[in-house]
């Protein structure tokens, strides 16, 4: 048996060691990981509708001022239900560019028990920005990112793509609007998934575990997405979990995965100068230990063939069902460059950051 044959036994050995390893640790975590409400055990699609004034939303709602609505629900037995909520805008981009904004919940403990929002005081609405098919079709490519990393890392917000039929209040007239949106947990529930705190200081990326680390940086390489910062906490929220620093990280409509129509190359972290669209790829991740690297790099690799199934389960939901083998394209594209180790050391390892 020659040298280089025993040295590639070895190498091979040791890829799959990373990768058990890993697969092993997430086990652990994933088992807190799968606790949730009934709202986020079901994946089948919600059916929902509210009712109220845009404008009104915009401009006088903000973070500790809500209006009163009431969100409408399909239940169990496909008959119409509801319950009082309070509902605010978010997202100051949005707000300034969009038709519609994302919007806050806040449902009573006592109005949500007994239904599908038991144990749901707030939720996030992530909803198109313009009223046309191609919007939605952006939906359904934003709720696929969070199904992705919900793979790649045990420390995620639960999801549910749901169909929302918007009554838009403008005077004494109103306006029908059939819009996909995605409901998003609070951040409460995820700590309390993991026993762990919101941490809101700024926490050097370094001071953050590795492993995690790489991983969250390797997903937005996935789906080329750079408007994020573990620096300075943008589009990530910060949890101290057993004796670590995690980000966990959220918003991804600005990601070349859902290239939506406004999109636009992040200038946050000063990185903007090195791409010019968002379909293409930078990545934006810390210099680590390069085993790290390589046993992220070997995981990735072992979940191919879920990540790319994963957008197979989302067909029904597409409109422009183009959209499918495109983003399969566009995924495949990550995977040529971790099978390729020039490719590999060229697009990630020569491109990690020290400060």
């Amino acid at each position: 048996m020659g040298m280089k044959f025993r040295m590639f036994l070895i190498f091979l050995s040791l890829h799959v060691l990373f990768v058990q390893l890993m697969d092993a640790q997430n086990n652990i975590d994933k088992k807190n990981s799968d606790q949730t409400t009934p709202l986020f055990e079901e994946q089948d699609l919600l059916t929902l509708k509210l009712k109220f004034s845009i404008k009104n939303v915009k401009y006088n709602t903000n973070d500790s001022t809500y209006l009163n609505s009431i969100l409408y629900y399909k239940n169990a037995s496909l008959a119409w239900d509801s319950l009082d909520v309070k509902l605010r805008a978010r997202g100051q981009h949005r707000r300034e560019n969009c038709y519609f904004t994302p919007l806050k919940l806040k449902l009573k403990k006592s109005s949500a028990k007994g239904t599908v929002f038991k144990g749901n005081e707030k939720l996030k609405v992530v909803l198109p920005c313009s009223a046309n098919s191609t919007s939605n079709d952006y939906i359904v490519k934003e709720y696929l990112a969070y199904k992705l990393y919900e793979i790649i890392s045990p420390y995620h917000f639960k999801t549910r793509l749901v169909d929302i039929e918007l009554i838009q209040e403008k005077g004494q007239r109103s306006k029908t609007h059939f819009l996909k949106g995605i409901l998003i947990e609070d951040i409460d529930k995820v700590e309390k998934r993991f026993n762990a705190r919101e941490y809101k200081r700024l926490i050097h990326p370094f001071a953050q575990d590795d492993r995690y680390s790489i991983n969250l940086a390797f997903f937005q390489y996935l789906i080329a997405n750079t408007d994020f910062s573990t620096h300075f906490q943008h589009n990530v929220k910060l949890l101290f979990i057993d004796t670590k620093y995690i980000s966990i990280p959220y918003d991804f409509d600005m990601s070349g995965l859902v290239n939506t129509n406004y999109s636009a190359v992040s200038g946050i972290d000063n990185l903007s100068r090195k791409i010019q669209y968002v379909t293409q790829r930078l990545y934006k991740g810390y210099k680590r230990d390069p085993l790290l690297f390589e046993e992220t790099r070997q995981y990735f690799l072992s979940h191919k063939n879920e990540i790319l199934n994963t957008i197979d389960g989302l067909n029904e939901f597409f409109i422009n069902q183009n959209q499918i083998p495109k983003t399969k394209k566009f995924l495949m594209e990550f995977y040529d460059i971790l099978e390729n180790d020039k490719k590999f050391t060229d697009n990630i390892i020569s491109q990690t950051r020290t400060k």
